[in-house]
């Protein structure tokens, strides 16, 4: 006889398909570029969220971003309704909305990370399965000039390591005590926030 399983032993859920392009984007009006990336979202059933590529350390911060997001939403523990906006918030290391946004994108020409995912298999989160490779084409036809997809890890140190640790907080003391790098605490802030919750 099988025992009953609990929620907490319950099978996790899967981590939504990601894909991340950076490029430089000309965001002459935020809220007509926010509505090209729901353009690209509705059209494909992707999950389309962007950000400041200066306050983003690695892509493994994002993907981390989105797969707690998928489980807080398949447990129904999200706190934003929207997909894109909970990855922002783990991506953020912030469960305040406001503070979060502040890692998206602002007008002007700029770096951006944009992030599309398949969150059709999430259970919750009332999505369609995406189409990612044409989300991606879409929002590479939004940048200025060419746009490249992120494959690993390294985003070559492209961010703003002062601004990363005004954003995060982090102090000389914390860094010094850590073994790990920036890149390493930001990462921790993101798992600790659905430890936090």
């Amino acid at each position: 006889m099988t025992a009953p399983v609990s929620d907490g032993d319950a099978e996790p859920a899967p981590a939504p398909a990601v894909r991340l392009v950076r490029g430089d984007f000309a965001v002459a009006d935020l809220d007509a570029f926010l509505a090209d990336l729901d353009g690209v979202a509705e059209e494909t059933g992707a999950v389309v969220q962007a950000f400041d590529a200066d306050l983003v350390v690695s892509a493994t911060q994002l993907r981390e971003a989105a797969r707690l997001a998928a489980r807080a939403i398949a447990r129904g523990e999200a706190v934003a309704r929207d997909p894109g906006v909970e990855i922002l918030l783990y991506a953020a290391g912030s469960r305040q909305i406001d503070r979060a946004l502040e890692l998206g994108v602002a007008e002007g020409e700029r770096a951006a990370v944009v992030l599309v995912s398949d969150f059709g298999d999430v259970s919750g989160a009332d999505r369609p399965p995406a189409d990612l490779d044409e989300a991606v084409e879409g929002v590479r036809g939004l940048a200025v000039g060419s746009a490249g997809i992120i494959d690993g890890d390294d985003l070559n140190g492209a961010f703003d390591a002062d601004r990363v640790r005004e954003f995060y907080g982090v102090t000389d003391r914390e860094l010094a005590a850590t073994t790990g790098d920036l890149a390493d605490v930001v990462r921790e802030r993101v798992t600790l926030l659905d430890v936090e919750k």
